[in-house]
C-alpha cells in the first residue's frame, strides 16, 4: 500500500467524525503492521539496559575477527527509526547522514536511538568531514553526562530514490569504522521509495575484510537499482553483506514515539504527492527506457 493510498484510506475510515487525531492512528496503526513493529510486553531489559562489563568483554574478545559473518541480525526501535525517516525525507533529493546509538547482544546489534550529523552532502554522495567528526565525539560526551552510557554503534545516511545498497565510498568509510571502532554497522535508507510505497526501505550492511572472497550467497532480494548507479552497485556488491532488520517499540517510549509519529505524519501529508511529481515520474521512466534499450543491445549484439 502506497503512503497515498494509506493517507486516502484512514482519511476516508474516520470521515464520519472527521477526526484527524482517528485518521493518525489509523495511519500509525497500518505502518506498524507494514514494517513488522515487535511491541514488547515483557521484560525491556534485554532490548533498554546497556551493561558495559559485558559490551565490554565482547570487543576484547573481537569475534567478528574469526568470523566475519559474526553479526547475523539488527533490532531497530521505532523511535530511532522514525528519527531516521524524519531526518532523511528533510533533505529532499539530498544525502543525509547521522550517527546510530546502541549495543551488541551475542551475534545481534540493537539500535535504540539515532541523531542527526551536520554533513553536507549531494544527490549522489555524503562524505563525513571533520566537523562530523567532531561532533561525534561531542555528542558521545554529552549523552555520557546525562546518564546515557550506550556507544555509538553505526552510522546511518540516505539514498533518495536509488535503493539500499553501498557505494564505492560508503564501502570505504564503513571499512574505515570496522578497522577503528567495532563494533559499527551501516544503514542505508531511501526516503524516497519509503514515501511511495508505503513501507520503509532500508537495509543495514557490514563490510569484510580486505581480501576476504565471500561464498557465494545466491540471489539477493531483489531491488531496482539506476542505471546511472549500476556499475558503482556491480564492482563494490562483494565487499559487504546484509544484517537481517527488525523493528520494535516497548511502553518506555511511548511518549516519544507519539511525538515522532505526529511530526512524520504531518511530513506525510505534505508529501504524498511525491508520485505525482513530474521529475519523478520521468527520472523513472527515463531509467526504464535506457534499461531496455541497453538490454536490447546486449541481446542484438549475441
Amino acid at each position: 500500500m502506497t503512503s497515498k493510498e494509506l493517507v486516502s484510506q484512514s482519511i476516508n475510515q474516520n470521515s464520519a467524525s472527521n477526526s484527524p487525531l482517528n485518521a493518525s492512528t489509523s495511519a500509525r496503526e497500518t505502518w506498524e503492521t507494514e514494517n513488522n513493529i515487535e511491541s514488547i510486553l515483557g521484560p525491556v531489559d534485554e532490548y533498554f539496559k546497556y551493561d558495559v562489563k559485558v559490551h565490554q568483554s565482547i570487543v576484547n574478545a573481537k569475534p567478528w575477527e574469526k568470523d566475519p559473518h559474526y553479526f547475523k541480525c539488527i533490532k531497530i526501535s521505532a523511535v530511532a527509526l522514525l528519527k531516521m525517516l524524519i531526518h532523511a525525507r528533510s533533505g529532499g533529493n539530498l544525502e543525509v547522514m547521522g550517527l546510530l546509538i546502541g549495543k551488541v547482544a551475542h551475534q545481534t546489534m540493537i539500535v535504540v536511538d539515532s541523531s542527526p550529523l551536520p554533513v553536507e552532502g549531494t544527490e549522489t554522495r555524503v562524505n563525513a568531514q571533520a566537523e562530523a567528526y567532531e561532533y561525534m565525539t561531542t555528542y558521545k560526551e554529552v549523552v555520557a553526562r546525562v546518564g546515557r552510557t550506550e556507544n555509538v554503534l553505526g552510522w546511518y545516511h540516505s539514498h533518495p530514490g536509488y535503493g539500499c545498497w553501498l557505494s564505492g565510498i560508503d564501502v570505504s568509510t564503513q571499512l574505515t569504522n570496522q578497522t577503528y571502532q567495532e563494533p559499527f554497522v551501516a544503514i542505508v535508507i531511501d526516503p524516497i521509495r519509503t514515501i511511495s510505497s508505503g513501507k520503509v526501505n532500508l537495509g543495514a550492511f557490514r563490510t569484510y575484510p580486505v581480501g576476504y572472497r565471500p561464498p557465494d550467497d545466491g540471489p539477493s532480494e531483489y531491488q531496482s537499482i539506476p542505471m546511472d548507479k549500476i556499475e558503482d552497485f556491480g564492482v563494490h556488491c562483494k565487499h559487504y553483506y546484509s544484517l537481517e532488520v527488525s523493528h520494535f517499540k516497548s511502553v518506555l517510549d511511548k511518549r516519544l514515539l507519539d511525538s515522532l509519529w505526529n511530526k512524520y505524519w504531518v511530513n506525510t501529508l505534505s508529501s504524498v504527492s511525491i508520485l505525482a511529481q513530474p521529475d519523478y515520474l520521468a527520472g523513472l521512466t527515463k531509467d526504464l527506457a535506457e534499461k531496455v534499450e541497453h538490454a536490447g543491445s546486449s541481446v542484438s549484439q549475441r
